[in-house]
């Protein structure tokens, strides 16, 4: 009978303890409850899911959060078409917004048909890997390393690389998500509004005679461009040219024309165009390595 007894109050206590607990966590539920705007779900569910960044946020989810509340436009959806992200403005009740587009662009023009390399290299076939191994065997020590570590980051295939091994991005497929940028161990990458159109393919910071002998595109601060520039547009920093964006409305293709190199290109609809002046490049094949020549 004890048994029986000391049972059924332990049942009863158990019952009575687990009624409290729910009681407790309702009402904490409704005291600590956070209200969540339902659109964001919904705006969420209008987005590619790429979660890539380039809007400017950590992911989709937090691009949608920041789209609800009214501190960013979905037009900053670079990979989103224009027609969804109308859509969306539509959803949200305000302008779609206009931001420039942007394409990662390529600091170098040193393929293996004009850029001599000083050493094989016969390891990890990785930029990152080979550039711990002597700078990857390279002559210039800015060149792309061309074992594509930025065509594999690349989650929307913008990128490729040549027969010269060098990447070449298509500006129709890419969306400025920046994974190219953080892949390069030269950091020849950079994110470019497309109105920028004259451009320095080179990051070669050597004396003019050297950067010649290193690579026959590169930028051997002559400073043709820079006299031939609108003032304050072109400057030499470090024997390599460098070009002012602030007065980017003063560029003009004429700045290329004298450019001996091809180093100073100007690009349009992502083509890089070089001047008249630039030595022609007819070589295909590779050229031999220092040591064996």
């Amino acid at each position: 009978m004890d048994t029986v007894l000391g049972v059924t109050m332990a049942g009863g206590f158990m019952a009575a303890l687990g009624a409290a607990l729910a009681w407790l966590l309702a009402v904490a539920s409704k005291r600590l409850h956070v209200y969540e705007d339902p659109r964001i779900e919904e705006v969420e569910s209008l987005l590619p899911k790429s979660n890539c960044g380039a809007c400017g946020t950590a992911g989709c989810r937090n691009f949608a959060e920041e789209l609800v509340a009214g501190h960013t436009e979905p037009a900053r959806c670079t990979v989103n078409s224009s027609d969804m992200n109308e859509y969306i403005a539509s959803v949200l009740g305000v302008d779609m917004g206009d931001v420039e587009k942007r394409v990662a662009r390529l600091a170098c023009a040193g393929g293996r048909h004009v850029a001599r390399m000083r050493a094989h290299y016969a390891g990890l076939g990785s930029c990152r890997a080979a550039t711990t191994v002597a700078g990857g065997g390279k002559a210039c020590d800015w060149g792309c390393l061309g074992l594509g570590d930025c065509e594999s980051v690349c989650d929307f295939n913008a990128i490729s690389m040549n027969q010269y091994g060098l990447p070449v991005v298509d500006p129709s497929k890419c969306t400025a998500c920046g994974d190219c940028v953080e892949i390069c161990p030269k950091g020849l990458f950079s994110l470019e509004p497309v109105s920028r159109k004259l451009w320095v393919a080179c990051k070669n910071h050597a004396d003019g005679d050297t950067a010649a002998l290193q690579c026959e595109v590169s930028c051997t601060a002559c400073g043709k461009c820079v006299a031939d520039a609108a003032p304050g547009l072109m400057r030499l920093n470090n024997n390599l040219a460098a070009i002012d964006y602030s007065k980017n409305a003063l560029a003009t293709s004429d700045v290329i024309a004298r450019c001996p190199t091809g180093a100073i290109v100007w690009m349009d609809s992502g083509r890089a165009t070089r001047g008249v002046a630039a030595k022609k490049i007819v070589r295909i094949s590779a050229l031999p390595v220092a040591s064996e020549v």
